[in-house]
């Protein structure tokens, strides 16, 4: 199956037609689950995504080692082009891996402003025209809205277009009148599309809390496998 197909059928055409189109350029989403669910699978996936559309793209990780990061771009690929009998598997991964840059940050050792100039510095000096940023691992609890707001506007003034992940308390959770999670509620004005991963007994569901200024949204028709944390279509 040729890149063309693939992109066609890649379930993140549902995201875009469950949402208003997508996240967007120059707008920020969210992935948001407890630890361990499948935030970081997520995020690859919609990064593959765009690489396949032979877009650029910045992962930004805040682990302390990135080598799971690598691990999770490689089986995502290998899997789909197992699974899709991909033309030209082996140029196709080269090409990918060439528009793919991996940074990595200590959010305790370093502020939002220099990780902007960080990356500003990657588009700008480096000469890597990043299309989408994936921010992984940040920790919503340690900032204000006021300090993440910078964030918005490199987005907007780049017209890129920004995910995050956001990881939940295990037992306790709470949520506003609107269902955005409390640890995100300040930042809600900030934000464009906020994902919540469910784990069932079968499947782990996404679930749509927040679609731009949509209030309730309605049911995303989207899975993830738990045996690989690959996107999936519904049954």
């Amino acid at each position: 199956m040729v890149k063309k197909e693939l992109i066609t059928r890649s379930p993140l055409r549902i995201l875009e037609k469950s949402t208003s189109g997508g996240v967007g350029k120059g707008n920020i989403g969210v992935i948001t689950a407890r630890k361990g669910v499948g935030k970081t699978a997520c995020l690859v996936h919609i990064a593959t995504d765009q690489l396949f559309q032979g877009k650029h793209v910045i992962h930004v990780s805040f682990a302390n080692d990135t080598s799971h990061i690598v691990a999770w771009y490689e089986d995502i690929f290998h899997e789909i082009s197992h699974r899709y009998n991909l033309e030209g598997a082996m140029d196709v991964h080269n090409e990918l891996t060439k528009n793919r840059v991996i940074m990595n940050f200590k959010q305790n050792g370093i502020s939002n402003e220099q990780i902007i100039r960080s990356l500003r510095s990657m588009i700008q000096d480096g000469h890597f025209m990043a299309d989408m940023i994936i921010v992984d691992g940040f920790d919503f609890s340690k900032i204000s809205a006021e300090e993440f707001h910078p964030f918005k506007e490199f987005a907007e003034e780049l017209k890129i277009e920004i995910w995050f992940s956001s990881t939940l308390r295990k037992e306790g959770q709470t949520y506003d009148s609107k269902g955005i999670p409390t640890l995100l509620s300040p930042f809600s004005t900030l934000l464009s599309i906020i994902i919540h991963l469910e784990p069932k007994e079968e499947h782990i569901h996404l679930k749509l809390i927040k679609d731009h200024d949509l209030f309730p949204t309605p049911e995303l028709n989207l899975k993830l496998d738990p045996q690989i944390l690959l996107i999936a279509k519904e049954d």
